[in-house]
Formats: C-alpha cells, sequence, structure tokens
C-alpha cells in the first residue's frame, strides 16, 4: 500500500564522485547508491524553506512492517541497520518508445537490489548486489490489493517485484538471508530521463564499444556525454557487454550513479534555487521509501547518521552465485559462500574473504 507524506525539512548533503567503475569506486558505490536521491534532495540545503515544503509529497512510501507482519527474522542484537535498496525499472510512458528495441517491454521490474548493511558504530559498511536472474523461493505473499500468493520454487529474482511488489520482496530477502531489513529505498531508473535532461546530461567513460540492439544503446569506446533517453539506455544495457548476463549490467549501474553525482556536484546548485528545485523535483518523484524513511526530515536524520562511514572502507559485495545446472542463463546462490556471507551479515561482524568470491565470475 502506497501513500503520500507530508513533512518539509533541509539539509545538505555531500557526494562521493568518480567516472570509471574501477575497484577503489565501485567501493564508493555503496554510499552513491545508498544515498544518491538522499543527496539530489538535500544538495540546496542553503536554499528557500517553501522550495522543499513542496517536495515532501513526491515521496511514495511503503507500510512495509503492515505487510510483513511477526514472521520476520529478529533485530540484530547491536545498532547495526540493514536496508534493502532496489532500482526498480518502469517501461511504460512515451520516454521508452524512444529507446527502440527498449520500448516494447511493459510493467515494472526491480533491475538492481543491494542489501546495504551498516554495522554498529557506522565505521565500516557493505552493500551485498543480488543479480537479478538469480533463482530463488518466492515465500507465500499479499499483494496490496489483499490477494494471497503461494509460495513458488525457481522464481527469478527480478520477478518478485513485478508479480507481487516490494513487500513480497523484502520478504524473500529476509527469507533466503535470515537478515532483518530495517528500511527500504527504492529508485525508478525511468524517473532519471527527467533529471538528466534537468542537470544538462550525464558524462560517461566506455572502455570498450557497446552495441545493444534491445536498448538501443550504440557506443564507440571513449567518452561520451549523454541525454535522459541515451542514459536509460546505458542502465537497461545488458546484451552489449560481457557476456550479455545481469553480471555485467550491475557495473555499469554503478558507474551510472557515480556520474550522475560527479555532474552535480559540479554544478554551482547552491547558487541557483530554481535549478536545485527542478533537480530535486525530479529525485523526489522517483522515490519510494518504507514509511520511517518518507519524508525529507527522516532522510535526512538518515543521511546524518551515516556521517561517520569511512568510504575508504566500504565495499560493494555481489552475492556468489553460480550458474544453474538447468538453465544456463539463470544463477543460483553459491554455497557454503551465500551462507557464509549472510551469516556475517546477521552477526555484525567482517565478511570473510572466501565469502567474496562468486563462481559465475571467477572470483
Amino acid at each position: 500500500m502506497a501513500s503520500h507524506r507530508s513533512n518539509p525539512d533541509t539539509a545538505q548533503g555531500v557526494p562521493r564522485s568518480g567516472r570509471r567503475a574501477t575497484p577503489r569506486k565501485r567501493r564508493r558505490g555503496l554510499k552513491i547508491t545508498l544515498g544518491v536521491l538522499v543527496v539530489l534532495v538535500l544538495a540546496g540545503g542553503g536554499t528557500a524553506y517553501w522550495m522543499y515544503q513542496d517536495l515532501d509529497g513526491n515521496i511514495k512510501a511503503v507500510d512495509i512492517d503492515e505487510a510483513l507482519g511477526e514472521d520476520r527474522p529478529e533485530k540484530l542484537p547491536t545498532t547495526g541497520q540493514n536496508l534493502l535498496v532496489l532500482g526498480s525499472d518502469s517501461r511504460a510512458g512515451a520516454e521508452n518508445k524512444e529507446l527502440g528495441g527498449g520500448g516494447g517491454v511493459s510493467g515494472s521490474r526491480s533491475d538492481t537490489a543491494l542489501v546495504v548493511h551498516i554495522p554498529e558504530g557506522r565505521k565500516q559498511a557493505v552493500a551485498v548486489s543480488i543479480p537479478r536472474d538469480t533463482l530463488v523461493t518466492r515465500p507465500e505473499c499479499v499483494k496490496a490489493d489483499g490477494t494471497t500468493v503461494p509460495t513458488a520454487e525457481r522464481k527469478m529474482f527480478n520477478s518478485v517485484y513485478s508479480e507481487v511488489g516490494p513487500a513480497c520482496v523484502v520478504k524473500t530477502v529476509e527469507k533466503m538471508s535470515g537478515v532483518r531489513i530495517d528500511h527500504y529505498m527504492e529508485i525508478d531508473f525511468a524517473g532519471f530521463k527527467d533529471l538528466v535532461d534537468a542537470i544538462g546530461g550525464v558524462t560517461v567513460e566506455v572502455e570498450e564499444p557497446i552495441r545493444d540492439k534491445a536498448s538501443g544503446l550504440d557506443l564507440a569506446a571513449g567518452e561520451h556525454k549523454l541525454n535522459g533517453t541515451e542514459s536509460l539506455a546505458f542502465v537497461r544495457t545488458r546484451h552489449g557487454i560481457g557476456d550479455g548476463s545481469d553480471l555485467g549490467r550491475i557495473g555499469l549501474q554503478q558507474q551510472f550513479l557515480l556520474a550522475l553525482l560527479t555532474e552535480i556536484k559540479s554544478q554551482d546548485l547552491l547558487g541557483s534555487p530554481a535549478k536545485t528545485y527542478k533537480i530535486a523535483n525530479s529525485a523526489t518523484k522517483s522515490l519510494t521509501t518504507d514509511e520511517g524513511l518518507a519524508s525529507l526530515t527522516s532522510l535526512s536524520k538518515f543521511a546524518q547518521s551515516m556521517n561517520g562511514v569511512d568510504p575508504s572502507t566500504m565495499e560493494t559485495v555481489m552475492l556468489p552465485v553460480a550458474y544453474d545446472t538447468i538453465d544456463r542463463n539463470r544463477v543460483v546462490a553459491a554455497e557454503p559462500q551465500a551462507g557464509d556471507l549472510w551469516k556475517a551479515i546477521r552477526e555484525d561482524t567482517a565478511v570473510p574473504e572466501s565469502a567474496k568470491k562468486s563462481p559465475a565470475t571467477g572470483g
């Protein structure tokens, strides 16, 4: 069940930036992914109060606690927290007709999923990326209209969102990991079109040519400044990179978020309240959170609680996966690595090196 909240606030965020998805910058991707919408909304913290009073109504909320009830993993025994971040992709609307092959897909899907673990002390953090093609057991869930959907095995992870909704994604993650999800944040990639156009485009560095008929993306190696439509194709592409699986797209999406923040940071938003409002308006229209984060006040407090996290110690870990023995186009959680990874998150301890290796990618 979605609702709109109204609670004005002003605050500020300090983005980290970069272009290439190098190992060090991928570690920074955690803060970008976790805070990208927060930063965009709060970047113009010195602007007029009335601007932000308007923006609260843009943020949509999902009551995860009510939907899931009491049958959930225990909360962390420490002050640590776990946040599920989804990058959803709605293919509806005129903007998708401009994307060639990408416009033929309807509905919304969760193309990116991160379980962000913020440990006690807020000094270090880790984000576990779940590939969209991972086969999972979807638990019994209740849709927003009250319909009960029975449990099902061998369901592709991103189908849970489109078939049942965000609360069931949270329940699926909790069941597969044993990790209690404290907060939920969803970013609609389709909303980036207006955001990118509002800031005048985003520059990305392409190391190898990308030619993907499905998304309509055709880029030579080198530097490119993407408009909103091209940016949508960039975050959606998969067939023109690597082995054509979702594993390659994960890196491109992190790279795009870094480049987006780089562009915003380079602009004098504090000196242009009108432009700041236009960007923040686009950003908040793309955001859905749990009830606990569904206001600028709550988002600001959450961002401030992250101030102690050192970006140099943060890392993004892909859930260890192996190619499915029945369908090589799908992957499954690799054991014992995946179990060891989730155990470290549950116990608020360091992730062992052995749990960071994924057979499907060679390590």
